[in-house]
């Protein structure tokens, strides 16, 4: 069985429900150095021979994994943190404060006291790094605000993890017993792993790469997420899978009824990304099918989401597909002056379809282009959930 599949040879991925996706997105950009803090993470445990450091270590682990997880597939709400996870590395940070004298000059230093915090101030840069990419990816696609808040405390952590370490390093010194640290790390390390069980933590992770195993490894970040969440086909039972076959051929038409669950799905996910959109369906021939209006959405929004839905019938593509192609001297350039102007070209309409096949279309206006365009991709990826 090879490890490599060559399916990113060309520099593209995928994630959940996203394909083609350039690997120089933010999104897989976030993945990657949630990944490498992931690591460094990994080398500190393997070093500090502190059982408790090292339980708290795996618990952040599997935390970022969850974060990462939420990247890929940004829907799925077992991949969100809670509040609590936050609360209890603030607990830690307050604890490891009091255990150094910041009045020493340990609030602002140069990393580099000894080994092991040095590499501890290298993982909490990442961490900052992670949470700067966070914030890119949050204002294009929208993200998880306990994710945001994690991160940030995250780093905090790792700052008061570090300064705790070259307390211990200097007690150690004034004591005389130096020479014999690195010695009495290693038979700390060793005895807490022989006398102790693995955290929960660490076998509930076990268990559920176990299930996701898959039979031919994927080779890209998207892959990785899609063997997690692989095991959850293993739940579905006999009803479902007749609704689906059901489903096959499916509408001809997205219909009012239809139309009204898909705009009351965005629009909690529009509240979650702290936007007021205005959101408009129309049928496969462009006329309208239903507009919602949320509270302060601007007045001009109205008229612009009604526009994005037809024109994502009228030129089967998303409207920022098309507004490439209008730009001087592409394919459609001067098209938003057809049509007595019910043609634009800016990001946040999309085609409905099904099985390839056009049903509707999905009008987005009130905040960004990107924010737009990315609620409106929510919308068509939820779209047989409502049908």
């Amino acid at each position: 069985m090879n490890i490599y599949t060559k399916n990113g040879d060309g520099g593209m991925t995928s994630l959940i429900h996203a394909s083609n996706i350039p690997k120089s997105d933010c999104r897989i950009e976030l993945v990657g150095t949630l990944d490498e803090l992931n690591s460094h993470i990994g080398l500190i445990k393997s070093e500090i021979g502190r059982q408790d450091i090292i339980e708290r270590l795996t618990n952040i682990q599997n935390h970022l994994m969850t974060v990462m997880a939420g990247i890929a597939d940004p829907h799925n709400m077992k991949y969100r943190l809670k509040p609590e996870e936050t609360e209890e590395l603030e607990e830690e940070i307050d604890r490891l404060v009091s255990l150094y004298d910041q009045k020493k000059g340990f609030a602002f230093v140069l990393p580099g006291g000894n080994p092991l915090s040095a590499k501890i101030d290298v993982a909490r840069t990442v961490a900052r790094r992670g949470e700067r990419k966070l914030s890119t990816v949050s204002i294009k696609y929208g993200s998880d605000a306990n994710a945001k808040k994690y991160l940030n405390r995250l780093a905090d952590y790792l700052y008061a993890l570090a300064r705790y370490m070259d307390k211990v390093f200097v007690d150690r010194k004034e004591d005389g017993q130096l020479q014999n640290a690195a010695k009495e790390s290693t038979r700390m390390a060793d005895e807490d792993h022989g006398g102790r069980s693995v955290p929960e933590t660490m076998r509930r992770a076990e268990a559920v790469q176990q299930q996701a195993a898959p039979e031919k490894p994927e080779g890209s970040s998207g892959g990785r997420f899609k063997e997690m969440a692989g095991n959850l086909m293993e739940n579905i039972n006999d009803a479902v899978v007749q609704e689906v076959l059901k489903r096959v051929a499916g509408p001809m038409r997205i219909n009012l009824s239809s139309a009204k669950k898909l705009i009351e799905r965005i629009e909690d996910e529009s509240r979650r990304r702290g936007l007021k959109s205005v959101i408009a369906v129309c049928g496969p021939d462009g006329n309208p099918i239903a507009v919602h209006v949320m509270d302060d959405a601007f007045l001009v929004s109205f008229d612009v989401a009604m526009k994005k839905a037809y024109t994502s019938v009228a030129v089967k593509m998303s409207t920022k597909e098309l507004s490439v192609l209008a730009q001087p001297g592409g394919t459609f350039y001067g098209v938003d002056k057809m049509d007595n102007g019910k043609i634009v070209i800016f990001g946040g309409g999309v085609p409905l379809t099904i099985d390839g096949r056009i049903i509707g279309g999905l009008g987005i206006s009130g905040g960004t282009g990107e924010e737009d365009h990315s609620l409106a991709e929510y919308g068509a990826s939820i779209l047989r959930e409502v049908l």
